[in-house]
């Protein structure tokens, strides 16, 4: 009976077509098991840890500092939007933290859990997705300590503030389109978790994270907007804060990239799914 069941069950899989989407039934099906990989992972990074959990807070009030230290030092104007530098830089940098760390755990993510895609048949995607979920603690938590900022400098939102959950969606599908393509390849090609953190200071500079897009030439918009965390940051701020809303042109750029790079994501992932249990 149990040899029959695997024999379907080989034969399903085997059905589907490798350039076939994720099998999102299937994922809902094996949904508890995300909730699980993120309870461990969690559990994993804060134990033995001195300051634990307030690394969520830390990490982008130290960039922050850092930041705002070197734009007095140097004269520099990362916004025009006349509200206090602090807040401009954490509603950029708190959800880049969300973004960094979905890629970051999500491309070691097939890696780490060799012994459990080796031995046991779940879909793989579970893996980066459990990523999101973790990072999505330590940004609730870092998003407190910003609505406290905001409450110390009197900032209140706007009713554009009804748009947040739509931005924080547009950051989450960012981060998982992205873990997909580094976790499928680091399965494939190790160097490619020593190049991650190399390609996360690059984008923390090339997305406005800092500094408001608004800053950036009128002639190299375009370019700036291939990057999808640039429209899904400026989204996020405005929505919070009130600003100028994103550009129209430049916004929808970012999410044709964004778009393209999920679906690219997910065919490319399904496609070396069933590679995972040789090459790792």
């Amino acid at each position: 009976m149990a040899s029959g069941e695997a024999q379907d069950d080989l034969q399903y899989h085997s059905a589907r077509h490798r350039w076939d989407l994720i099998d999102l039934q299937e994922v809902w099906r094996f949904r508890e098991l995300i909730w699980m990989f993120a309870v461990r992972d969690f559990k994993v990074r804060y134990r033995q840890t001195f300051v634990g959990i307030a690394w969520a807070v830390v990490q982008p009030l130290a960039m922050m500092l850092v930041f705002s230290f070197f734009f007095r030092v140097s004269g520099g104007r990362p916004s025009d939007n006349g509200l206090p530098y602090a807040i401009t830089a954490l509603c950029g940098l708190i959800p880049w933290q969300l973004f960094a760390s979905t890629v970051s755990s999500g491309t070691q993510s097939i890696v780490i859990n060799q012994q459990l895609v080796t031995k046991v048949y779940f879909p793989k995607i579970i893996l980066p997705l459990s990523s999101v979920a973790v990072a999505l603690v330590d940004f609730s938590i870092a998003f407190c300590m910003l609505l406290v900022v905001m409450a110390w400098y009197q900032v209140v939102p706007t009713a554009a503030i009804l748009l947040l959950p739509l931005m924080l969606v547009i950051v989450v599908v960012c981060s998982l389109a992205v873990s997909l393509w580094l976790s499928a390849l680091n399965a494939i090609y190790r160097d490619v978790q020593y190049l991650v953190p190399f390609m996360l200071q690059l984008g923390l500079l090339a997305s406005p994270t800092v500094y408001e897009a608004s800053m950036v030439s009128p002639q190299w918009q375009w370019l700036y907007s291939l990057n999808p965390m640039a429209g899904a940051l400026e989204g996020f701020r405005w929505a919070l804060l009130g600003t100028d809303p994103p550009a129209l042109v430049p916004m929808a750029i970012s999410m044709s990239c964004m778009v393209a790079l999920l679906l690219g994501g997910m065919i490319y992932f399904r496609r070396i799914e069933r590679f995972f249990s040789d090459r790792i």
